[in-house]
């Protein structure tokens, strides 16, 4: 059978399975629909595991830091060294997304892409949850050049791959931490989605009026400056971020394992896009925890044609809005396989008469 009839078969057996979850949810003891996007997310997570008994098993919250050379420009209200520093605070326990690990039973990675500094090891206490995969310290200033070789933008993808594949689960939550990474992040939706750089840039870290023109600026300088990255790979090694490199690989590895994707906000969307445009399959994994209060964050989800969960004002990053979002999707998944259908309960069925 040829890729084309597979992906037929396949096509049709997803559709079956969608009908029979479909089916299932609206035989619950509830009015049709009334569990709103709980129910979408539960056929979403069905259909990707091929079963109408779909469970989510050991969740990874995985969270990728790098350091930026566009950092050099002024684009970010913190200075570089706050990337290993809040590092450190992630291995700590405490960062925000490190209690919301806590809180939520997430297994915590954090992976040094590319930080410019070096974690020492401690014999006293083991750096576990620490995995170095170090592609250089930090990319190159994206307004001078090139943020990274041909070479290190493919080592990176390979890394994000390679992380997912070494864990256990089916479901990953991704997070980041990079100062400058709004501004890759703004760069890589203006090109790859066609907008003007003024719709796609923010405040990112919290810069003012003044900051946030010289920010506009330098963005636009840099996307004159590569005029030749138009497509998703090219427009990765231009505008950088390893961190945002893995999280290609990582998306794009999850997605072939039919590992539930759970986005946070404005970098790693900006990381789907990416993979999306590499392999659109990937957004049929992907759920899209909230709209962040970055600019060019809900442009981005509407290029995605993405749904998000939450809308709480948040711009955080470190994947604290997935974490936040978890419980929700647990819950759907809980709903379809725990809820009682009318016929079991001996709840009477609506009346259309």
């Amino acid at each position: 059978m040829n890729d084309t009839a597979n992906d037929t078969a396949n096509d049709t057996t997803s559709a079956l399975l969608a009908q029979r979850l479909q089916a299932l949810l609206d035989d619950k003891t509830k009015p049709r629909g009334s569990l709103g996007r709980l129910e979408a997310l539960a056929l979403q997570i069905g259909v990707l595991q091929g079963t109408d008994r779909p469970v989510l098993r050991e969740p990874q919250m995985l969270v990728f830091a790098a350091d930026h050379g566009l950092a050099a420009q002024g684009v970010s209200a913190y200075p570089s060294d706050v990337t290993w520093q809040m590092v450190e605070n992630f291995l700590a326990g405490g960062a925000a997304v490190s209690v919301l690990a806590r809180q939520h039973g997430l297994a915590l990675t954090v992976v040094d892409a590319g930080v410019r500094h070096t974690f020492a090891p401690r014999a006293f206490a083991p750096r576990a949850q620490l995995l170095d995969r170090k592609v250089a310290p930090g990319t190159a200033d994206a307004s001078l050049g090139p943020a990274m070789t041909a070479a290190q933008c493919a080592l990176a993808i390979a890394h994000g791959r390679a992380v997912v594949s070494g864990l256990p689960g089916n479901a990953v939550l991704l997070g980041e931490m990079g100062i400058g990474n709004t501004s890759s992040a703004a760069l890589l939706l203006a090109r790859l989605a066609g907008r003007d750089i003024a719709d796609c840039v923010g405040r990112g870290t919290g810069l003012d009026d003044a900051g946030l023109a010289r920010k506009l600026t330098v963005l636009r300088a840099v996307l004159l400056r590569h005029p030749e990255a138009v497509d998703a790979t090219s427009a990765l090694t231009a505008f950088g971020g390893f961190e945002i490199a893995m999280l290609v690989g990582a998306a794009l590895q999850a997605a072939e394992e039919r590992r539930l994707i759970v986005v946070d906000g404005f970098i790693v969307g900006a990381a789907i896009v990416v993979a999306a445009a590499i392999e659109p399959a990937v957004l049929a994994a992907c759920v899209f925890a909230h709209r962040s209060d970055e600019a060019g964050h809900g442009l981005m989800l509407a290029h995605l044609r993405a749904e998000p969960l939450l809308r709480l004002g948040l711009r955080l990053g470190e994947g604290s809005g997935a974490a936040l979002a978890w419980p929700l999707i647990v819950s759907s998944v809980k709903l379809l396989d725990e809820m009682a259908s009318f016929s079991s309960a001996g709840v009477s069925t609506r009346s259309d008469g």
